[in-house]
């Protein structure tokens, strides 16, 4: 409830968690060993040794406003929140190739060698990748020698859950996150096999299509206690099985993709459109770029998966169906192009041509020329700490208020997601709020304004 006059709620909406502190190791294992987790493991490695600033990351860098305007109170979220110190990470990873995480890093290309990699080389060449739970038939565009023996599908779960243990004993962890940082897998339709967990069960005993290795790998992680964020598209943790089997095994979960290029910039410039109450005829978005994420992309049944997850942005925010009038008659297209001379230095394009006052016609170009994996290392980070944070606080089954990483958030069943960027920030720093027993804040403020608003007694 909030009261009235005021900018802060006078009482959470429940009671505020029990945080367990984070002593100890954090175990931090990646799905792939690719661009994006290299880039966020180097980064970690030299943020700790003062090599850089955590440039991104709203857990290191994010301050957070408590209580009234005129208190002046905005700590560190780090300080306000019982977070797992960087040097408290250790990391992991599984990935189809056999490279170490220097040479990997070295061969996507994000990282300047001689600046940001040989500085901290003996420690990325000994993060060596465990044999993934691979199958081709999921990623076209791939195939490494680094996987496991059998494609069988219950080999390949309790082989993800064996490295897992193994893990954890071997670096001493008291606690562990997974993160997907893997390719996104071809599209795959919500099924009877993805329902419950006796047709899950069944499904992979039977080597199940719609079973996918990105399944696999969240199962395993549930299965053994391990808080889940999945940053590609893949349905993976987002079917009913596993958003349930989260919720009763006590762990967290969120996704998914992480929000990056130019759907970042959607989530920002479609709610200016929406609040000015602006009408848009089409939205055009095209993308070049040639990581290996390109590479996958360029196959049509991966890309179906990306262009879902892309395409409902628009919808949710600007609400057609209650302005039709606005945004009924939308053209939303978007293109990925494979382009190898650009690496991962991705180019988004955007026209947006929109009309306001009496229908005249006006256009909006964006050309964001931007680094992937840079944009997204700093979300992974931030997804593991918080997932971390969560698990601490007994907050499980899916994390909607981490919506703020992903370009589709998981939310319970009969939910529309919130995409508006802005709106998951308030949402993200509120519970961050209600999680430590502070108010919450609505900024309506009229007590500031009380000889003017408020009639006397």
């Amino acid at each position: 409830m909030t009261t009235t006059g005021s900018d802060v709620s006078t009482s959470p909406p429940a009671p505020t968690p029990k945080i367990a502190p984070p002593a100890g190791r954090l175990g931090v294992v990646s799905v792939g060993l690719g661009a994006v987790a290299t880039t966020f493991i180097a980064g970690v490695e030299l943020i700790r040794r003062g090599m850089a600033e955590p440039v991104g990351s709203l857990t290191q860098l994010g301050t957070i406003r408590l209580g009234k305007r005129t208190e002046d109170r905005a700590p560190l979220i780090r300080e306000f929140v019982p977070l797992a110190e960087l040097e408290d990470l250790v990391f992991g990873a599984w990935d189809p190739f056999p490279d170490d995480a220097y040479v990997s890093a070295v061969k996507a290309g994000v990282l300047d060698v001689a600046r940001h990699l040989e500085p901290i080389g003996e420690t990325l060449r000994a993060i060596r990748p465990m044999k993934a739970a691979f199958d081709p038939a999921y990623v076209k565009k791939l195939d490494g020698p680094n996987v496991m023996p059998s494609r069988a599908k219950r080999a390949m779960l309790e082989g993800v859950r064996e490295d897992l243990r193994a893990f954890r004993e071997q670096h001493g962890c008291d606690r562990m996150v997974m993160v997907w940082c893997g390719s996104t897998e071809v599209f795959v339709d919500l099924g009877p096999a993805h329902l419950d967990l006796e047709a899950f069960e069944a499904a992979i005993d039977a080597d199940d299509a719609s079973i996918t290795p990105s399944m696999l790998y969240a199962y395993a992680a549930l299965l053994e206690g391990v808080p889940f964020a999945n940053g590609a598209p893949n349905l993976t943790v987002d079917i009913p099985v596993l958003r349930d089997f989260a919720s009763a095994k006590g762990v967290p979960i969120c996704g998914k993709d992480f929000k990056t290029g130019q759907t970042m910039v959607k989530t920002v410039l479609a709610p200016m459109f929406k609040a000015r109450m602006l009408g848009m005829h089409g939205w055009y978005s095209t993308n070049i770029l040639g990581n290996r994420d390109g590479e996958v992309l360029d196959d049509p049944e991966s890309f179906k998966t990306k262009e879902t997850s892309k395409l409902g942005v628009l919808d949710t925010i600007l609400q057609p169906r209650m302005y039709p009038q606005l945004y009924g008659d939308l053209h939303h297209v978007v293109r990925i192009n494979y382009y190898p001379p650009r690496g991962d230095n991705k180019e988004g394009w955007d026209n947006i041509d929109f009309f306001g006052w009496l229908g005249y016609p006006m256009q909006l170009k964006v050309d964001f020329l931007c680094r992937d994996s840079i944009l997204a290392a700093p979300l992974a980070l931030d997804l593991a700490l918080l997932l971390d944070l969560a698990q601490r606080a007994g907050m499980s089954g899916i994390q909607e208020w981490l919506s703020f990483y992903f370009k589709a958030p998981q939310v319970a069943p009969g939910l529309y997601p919130e995409h508006d960027l802005f709106i998951q920030h308030t949402k993200l720093k509120n519970t961050l709020r209600w999680m430590m027993g502070e108010e919450q804040i609505t900024h309506l403020g009229v007590e500031y304004y009380a000889e003017d608003y408020l009639p006397e007694a």
